[in-house]
């Protein structure tokens, strides 16, 4: 089974946020969040109705999106 998901993590060891957790982290509306899920910059998975972003995707892209003002 491990050699079957290669480099994914274990799904039972991923932390799923809410799109309003993921916007209060950032800092930013709801709606920014939504734009990102679906210009596809930010990986969710959907659940109904709803997206749950993964905490590890939410610090990656905060980590390639910072740039050093200095």
């Amino acid at each position: 089974m491990a050699a079957e998901q290669g480099n994914r993590p274990d799904l039972g060891q991923v932390q799923f946020l809410t799109v309003a957790e993921v916007a209060a982290m950032m800092r930013v509306s709801k709606m920014t969040v939504y734009r990102l899920v679906h210009s596809g910059e930010l990986p969710a998975a959907r659940v109904g109705r709803s997206f749950r972003v993964p905490r590890e995707a939410v610090q990656d892209y905060l980590r390639n999106a910072y740039h050093d003002a200095g």
